[in-house]
């Protein structure tokens, strides 16, 4: 341990069995825990045998009053772990002020990485991983909640979303309204025993979470804005769904699966219905 560091512990979001070694050092010999929940993480540290030094909370709505009392055990050369409930501090949970503040004093900041509802979600969503765009929780208020998807609608890489259980609906309605027919999946309960993804159109999701009720923490990944589709007419505009496969096929020399995959993400259609078109084309494919 680094006198005068700030240490920010990721911790598990489920499984107890994802936190770290070097987590567990970290948080049994800080000078000072400070945590989001005292509660919970005391439950954490009871799981693996560890006694705080000293534990204080801080969360949302005291963090910058707390910072006060981490920045005092830093100026007497102590180390600091800040430990939210669950994740990496920061990342939708405080942290952001006790790191600004820190790094104003002059102290230094450690990472101690670990588990992510960000990182375990995307990876096995089946949607392209990189480029995305991490929003993390929308504004509760549908006016804001649905203004803040308009502004992302244009964006060419992949969206992540956290959402709670009770504004699932709500959240898939708009995002039906406002992205279409993208792809999309959702993922609950990650390490838990009932982990789950749910993959299909945001239709099918909002169809999916009707009928069952949203239980548990949810990640919502939403495919990317097909090229073109903001502001500037795409290539194909004024070309019916039939032409733009047969220019596909014909002139730059696709196959016709190849097509109908471009043809389905461009327009935002279900890649059924293209296919549908592409097999009254004929064998213009090279398969």
């Amino acid at each position: 341990m680094q006198p005068s560091t700030l240490y920010l512990v990721a911790t598990p979001i489920g499984n107890l069995d994802d936190i770290t070694f070097r987590a567990l050092k970290v948080l049994k010999e800080a000078t000072l825990i400070a945590a989001e929940d005292t509660r919970n993480t005391s439950k954490l540290l009871l799981h693996f045998g560890i006694k705080a030094s000293k534990l204080i909370s801080c969360y949302e709505h005291n963090e910058i009053k707390k910072t006060d009392d981490i920045l005092e055990t830093l100026a007497g050369g102590g180390s600091v772990a800040l430990a939210t409930d669950a994740g990496m501090p920061g990342i939708s949970d405080p942290g952001y002020q006790v790191v600004k503040m820190v790094l104003e004093a002059g102290f230094k900041v450690v990472p101690i990485p670990g588990a992510s509802a960000l990182v375990a979600a995307l990876p096995a969503s089946g949607l392209l991983p990189t480029p995305f765009t991490f929003v993390g929780f929308l504004p509760h208020k549908t006016n804001d909640r649905r203004q803040a998807m308009t502004k992302l609608k244009s964006l060419e890489q992949t969206l992540v979303f956290y959402e709670a259980p009770h504004r699932v609906t709500d959240f898939l309605k708009d995002a039906v309204e406002i992205f279409g027919l993208r792809q999309a999946v959702a993922a609950r309960e990650l390490t838990k025993l009932h982990e789950e993804f749910v993959r299909g159109t945001l239709e099918e999701l909002l169809n999916h979470f009707t009928a069952h009720e949203p239980i548990g923490e949810f990640v919502f990944m939403i495919d990317a804005a097909a090229p073109g589709s903001n502001d500037r007419k795409p290539e194909w505009d004024g070309l019916s769904v039939e032409e733009h496969l047969v220019q596909l096929i014909k002139q730059d020399g696709l196959t016709k699966t190849e097509a109908v995959k471009i043809v389905a993400k461009a327009r935002q259609l279900p890649r059924d219905e293209v296919y549908q078109v592409a097999t009254g084309i004929g064998r213009l494919d090279k398969d």
